[in-house]
């Protein structure tokens, strides 16, 4: 019985029962092409995050330093951290490879693709390397000059939404206004003095 239950398999592998009519004909071949985005030359060679890929690189900054410290904190038993510990996983935040990001082309729009940012058309294809990484780090290291490691690592103890909100969105902010970045979220209301 296991050498007949071998031999269908194999049949069924290779070849297909034969109950579509194609019995001894070759299977038809299905194809799509798909082509690499064309990049500006702002895109190809400016050490800058286009204006365009800001609020998604925002986000995916925002995505990982969320994922370094959150396993950092792992590691403490999910304790706080010390000053000298969050300022340490926020350099190593900063300084990695970012290697996993790239652009696509989505609906005719220039994308940023990668870890934490929402996943695009199955079949595409993504220009990674290059000035991608550079531009990642320099933007990460730029936020953490510019809002300091004690108020970026209160925000992510808060949680994801308030870190991207603190990075990205608000009042002239990377994400501010943009429709398909999410709305941003409300303003927290102040005491007036």
């Amino acid at each position: 019985m296991r050498p007949a239950l071998a031999a269908w398999l194999v049949l069924n592998l290779l070849g297909g029962t034969g109950a579509d009519g194609t019995c001894g004909e070759p299977p038809e071949v299905w194809s799509q092409s798909v082509s690499a985005p064309q990049l500006s030359p702002e895109e190809r060679l400016s050490p800058h995050m286009p204006g365009s890929l800001l609020c998604d690189a925002c986000h995916a900054i925002a995505f990982q330093i969320e994922q370094q410290l959150l396993k950092a904190e792992g590691k403490m038993g999910k304790k706080a951290l010390k000053e000298s510990d969050y300022i340490e996983v926020l350099e190593r935040s900063c300084s990695q490879d970012w290697e996993s990001y790239g652009v696509l082309e989505l609906h005719g729009e220039k994308r940023l693709s990668g870890p934490g940012l929402p996943s695009q058309q199955p079949l595409s294809v993504m220009v990674s390397g290059g000035l991608w990484p550079s531009r990642l780090s320099k933007m990460c290291h730029g936020y953490v000059g510019e809002r300091g490691e004690a108020q970026i690592y209160g925000a992510h103890r808060r949680g994801p939404a308030a870190l991207r909100q603190l990075l990205c969105h608000g009042d002239k902010r990377p994400c501010a206004g943009r429709k398909d970045g999410g709305p941003d979220p409300p303003k927290a209301l102040q005491n007036e003095l």
